[in-house]
């Protein structure tokens, strides 16, 4: 990956691909999981426990010198002591397959009926993967590309490295694993030859190419996020959102999109983002972690991160909500309004040019064009309250901390410093002084100074 970060902890539609194979094991019923790590094993132990996904009975095994697959099965025994015990299976999985499928692992423990099964694919070019090779049409071993003689290099079906094997015949085949190869490494994939040789007959499951593609450099993971973004707007479609351009929509495999959503081409929705039912997201929207209920609109080009907007809202063009800002039901935020840490309450207006800070914004206040929340002094954040029915014009500065007390008016221009009384009507404005017939005099003397006289 040429990356300071471990490959499996790059993300593909805002999950790490240790975390796309993670989250299959609990709808599969897995009792028990161990996570073999080697390079930055702390780092990605650390994400996988801080990602949220419900991984059954984790626990971490280390393999100290990478010495192939079936060297890293062996390392995570110890962490299962309940195989000694026999019965069941274990599946193997890897953690840069990230478009691994529930429904192809179900296929694949259903139809493992004996003590090895496991995915195979058919490649246009299969360079580089280990050959399954047949013999009267069952699978009877695997060859490391490497190892290949000419004839068994012309095999296009290759092994996917994915398995479901009995617990006892791991246990037992595992101790006969030898590394005599030409990369002197210890291969999973001599588990089927030893099948085979103990007279049993492996089950193999085909799957589509793309859903076993391991992701090995900034290519693949490009090409395994594009087919993700694919699959994931088809399945919303399916499922009621109208998406204008799915082409050009990206949408995180966390999110969630109620029926009638629709969705404008170039919108970005990350994270845990939640639309509700028949809310509209114009054009260019990102949208990260952010819980928007029925029937809003967001228009245009509007950035929001962290924030709640509720039912019927009405936010952007060109909006910014910064973390932790909360639109109650009705309220309308409009184009260059920006808000951080910011609650506004039903049916209040900010439609124009604005910044609310650190503010606490009651129901049907109007905010005029160009207000701004002083919150900052240099040192630390301080609050402005708007109680119902406030009215603050234009051009506004409200220094924190201030309370706007409930249906004053601040008049447009004015700096407001102190606590304004409910009802009242507050000004702060220097005089303004009219000379007459002096504009043409200062046109003039401007004019003369450019030209030099």
């Amino acid at each position: 990956m040429r990356s300071a970060q471990a490959k499996v902890l790059h993300k593909v539609l805002g999950r790490t691909m240790v975390d796309c194979s993670l989250s299959l094991l609990a709808p599969l019923g897995v009792t028990q999981t161990v996570l073999v790590l080697g390079h930055q094993a702390e780092a990605v132990a650390a994400a996988v426990q801080s990602s949220g996904v419900a991984v059954p009975g984790l626990r971490t095994a280390i393999q100290v010198e990478q010495r192939g697959t079936a060297d890293a099965v062996r390392c995570a025994l110890p962490a299962l002591p309940e195989l000694a015990s026999g019965g069941g299976k274990v599946l193997i999985l890897y953690g840069d397959t990230p478009l691994l499928t529930l429904s192809r692992l179900q296929e694949l423990l259903a139809k493992t009926t004996g003590k090895l099964g496991l995915l195979g694919t058919t490649l246009a070019d299969p360079h580089g993967y280990g050959r399954l090779i047949r013999e009267g049409g069952k699978v009877v071993r695997i060859v490391e590309h490497k190892d290949c003689t000419p004839a068994q290099l012309a095999v296009a079906e290759v092994n996917a490295g994915i398995y479901a094997v009995d617990a006892a015949f791991l246990l037992t085949a595992l101790a006969q694993v030898q590394n005599g190869n030409a990369q002197r490494e210890f291969y999973l994939t001599d588990l089927l030859a030893l099948a085979v040789a103990a007279g049993e007959e492996v089950t193999v499951v085909a799957a589509p190419p793309e859903e076993v593609m391991g992701v090995n450099d900034r290519a693949d993971l490009a090409l395994a996020e594009s087919i993700a973004r694919a699959r994931v707007a088809k399945a919303h479609l399916l499922a009621g959102v109208t998406l204008h351009d799915p082409a050009t929509t990206s949408i995180d495999l966390a999110v969630e999109l109620a029926r009638d959503v629709e969705i404008f081409g170039g919108v970005s929705l990350r994270g845990k983002t939640r639309i509700g039912e028949g809310s509209v997201i114009d054009q260019g929207c990102v949208l990260t972690d952010v819980i928007v209920e029925a029937g809003v609109h967001i228009k245009p080009y509007t950035l929001a991160t962290a924030s709640h907007i509720g039912p019927r809202c009405q936010v952007g063009p060109f909006s910014h909500l910064r973390p932790d800002s909360h639109l109650h039901e009705d309220a309308h935020v409009g184009n260059f309004v920006e808000l951080k840490k910011t609650e506004i309450g039903r049916g209040s207006k900010a439609n124009h040019l604005a910044y609310l800070g650190d503010s606490t914004i009651g129901a049907g206040v109007n905010i005029g064009c160009g207000t701004i929340t002083c919150n900052y002094d240099g040192f630390a954040k301080h609050q402005t309250i708007i109680e119902d029915g406030a009215f603050i014009g234009s051009d506004s500065q409200l220094v924190a901390p201030v309370r706007i007390g409930q249906n004053a008016i601040v008049a447009a221009g004015t700096t407001v410093t102190r606590d304004v009384p409910a009802g009242a009507l507050t000004v702060s404005r220097v005089p303004q002084v009219d000379k007459l017939e002096a504009a043409e005099k200062l046109r003039a003397r401007l004019k003369a100074r450019k030209l030099g006289r």
